[in-house]
């Protein structure tokens, strides 16, 4: 006997996928941000690393109904200062770090980094785990692994006023060749450094 729902129609039951659609990667004109998501959600759905981009706490002061259905936000504030984009775990390491992008060819200018966002990557190098920046010069289509002790210590020297040139990243830092999956894949780095291995 057919099910039905109690406005007459048939209910039809929904066809259960045996195995997820793989996710497409290779996108073209991402943003920086945006190749980072990707890459760590190719990370997530291969069982390699749990990385997530921390969301931003917002306070909601104020919402306008120009329609019953509709809610519309017309204002809000940041709850707290954020600390960095991303964290997470990687075969038993916690990883802290930033993403920034310049169009700037010599250098990156500190403004792009915080006060509270450099004592945090401290406070967790402090508790061993791994803090960095990923750095994306797009005018020159270069990234860089920079560990968090180069920066922090450029940051305090100059009281973070000044650009830190890129000669100074290419001696710190690691070069990622950005590919089509993973687009960025700096856990490569991380593996050479810390020499992690993939125990899947």
């Amino acid at each position: 006997m057919p099910i039905k729902y109690p406005n007459g129609q048939s209910f039809k039951q929904l066809a259960v996928p045996k195995k997820a659609a793989p996710v497409q990667f290779g996108k073209r004109g991402m943003n920086f941000e945006s190749e980072i998501n990707a890459t760590n959600e190719y990370y997530l759905a291969h069982g390699i690393a749990v990385i997530h981009k921390k969301p931003t706490p917002v306070q909601i002061v104020r919402v306008d109904y120009p329609q019953r259905s509709r809610a519309k936000i017309t204002e809000a504030y940041f709850k707290q200062a954020s600390t960095t984009d991303y964290s997470g775990v990687y075969q038993g390491y916690y990883l802290d770090f930033e993403a920034k992008e310049t169009q700037q060819k010599t250098s990156f200018p500190l403004k792009n980094f915080h006060k509270h966002q450099i004592e945090h990557m401290q406070a967790v190098l402090d508790q061993g785990g791994i803090a960095f920046v990923l750095l994306h010069f797009a005018s020159l289509t270069e990234t860089y692994y920079l560990p968090a002790e180069p920066l922090i210590q450029f940051y305090l020297e100059h009281e973070g006023l000044k650009s830190m040139p890129i000669t100074l990243i290419r001696e710190n830092g690691y070069a990622i060749a950005t590919q089509q999956i993973p687009r960025v894949p700096y856990l490569e780095i991380i593996n050479s450094l810390y020499e992690v291995t993939d125990h899947r």
